[in-house]
């Protein structure tokens, strides 16, 4: 096998074992919400949602979209979002607090 098809294997192979990560990060999360025990919410959530993002990106990477496609794919949707009144902007502002940290997240990694 020449070394094309070693790549294009290995990149199927960790495809598939991110796509299994992020169920996986999801399945936990659900599981902590629906768990009578969980203490801290918040800190199982903080932990699994940050894994869950930083999957997809890795996961988008390998299909072969680079991240600034990603970040403006992400921009566009909170655009549109906040265009279409998304019902947690309506009611919470979340879209424009997420904006609002994105842009000051860009703004610093320009400055640098």
């Amino acid at each position: 096998m020449n070394n094309k098809g070693i790549d294009i294997t290995k990149n199927l192979r960790l495809i598939e074992s991110l796509k299994g990560d992020l169920l996986l990060a999801v399945s936990q999360l659900y599981n902590e919400m629906a768990s009578e025990t969980c203490e801290s919410i918040r800190d199982v959530a903080l932990d699994t949602l940050s894994d869950a993002i930083i999957i997809s990106y890795l996961l988008s990477r390998r299909m072969g979209i680079d991240y600034p496609t990603m970040e403006r794919q992400i921009s566009s949707k909170i655009r549109l979002g906040l265009l279409q009144e998304h019902e947690t902007e309506k009611y919470f502002g979340d879209l424009s607090a997420l904006s609002r940290i994105r842009n000051n997240t860009q703004q610093t990694w320009d400055a640098s």
